[in-house]
């Protein structure tokens, strides 16, 4: 690992884990912000979840909003040291959304103040979404299962063409050697 994935990880993933452990401690300040966008995203997700997960969804927005901080804490700390780091990033910048949208509708203020620092802190949570986007990708410089797929295939491919045409090549050869063998057998058989 590299000097900057080893400071920018811990550095991307501090925010997580101390605001998921306020949020799981103490969910009751943030219920009222959370709550319209769980009133939406629940029963959606109820609809296309399987029954096994929407069976499991809490019940109260205080759970929920627990939930979510369970989420940033485990993703925090899965990014911060490394063990499943790219799909602690993938479950951060996934539950990001809809912290962003609970927790920063710039839009629906009306004090421009207010607006501006709501619209301010949107994009601030939309950088930390591309970082970690950028971190749930992060192969540390070897290929990904989708490269080594495609060239593996590349490879076998190559290699059965190069193994066809040698067998062609060796067919042709042992016709050669069969013909001559032939002739030499006419030639040697006697005349009677």
């Amino acid at each position: 690992m590299t000097v900057v994935r080893a400071l920018a990880r811990p550095l991307l993933s501090v925010i997580f884990v101390v605001q998921g452990a306020n949020a799981i401690r103490n969910p009751e300040p943030l219920v009222p912000k959370a709550q319209p966008v769980t009133d939406r995203m629940v029963p959606m997700v109820k609809r296309v979840a399987p029954p096994q997960v929407s069976d499991r969804l809490p019940d109260t927005t205080a759970n929920l909003v627990r939930l979510n901080g369970a989420v940033h804490v485990l993703g925090g700390l899965a990014l911060a040291t490394g063990k499943g780091r790219r799909l602690g990033a993938s479950l951060l910048a996934a539950s990001l959304v809809p912290t962003t949208l609970a927790g920063h509708p710039f839009w629906l203020e009306k004090d421009k103040t207010v607006r501006n620092q709501q619209r301010i802190n949107f994009m601030k949570n939309l950088g930390l979404m591309g970082g970690l986007l950028l971190a749930a990708v992060d192969t540390e410089g070897k290929p990904g299962v989708a490269w080594r797929a495609t060239h593996g295939a590349k490879a076998a491919k190559r290699e059965t063409k190069r193994g066809a045409k040698a067998a062609k090549r060796e067919a042709k050869l042992l016709a050669r050697e069969a013909k001559q063998a032939a002739k030499l057998a006419k030639a040697e058989l006697p005349f009677g």
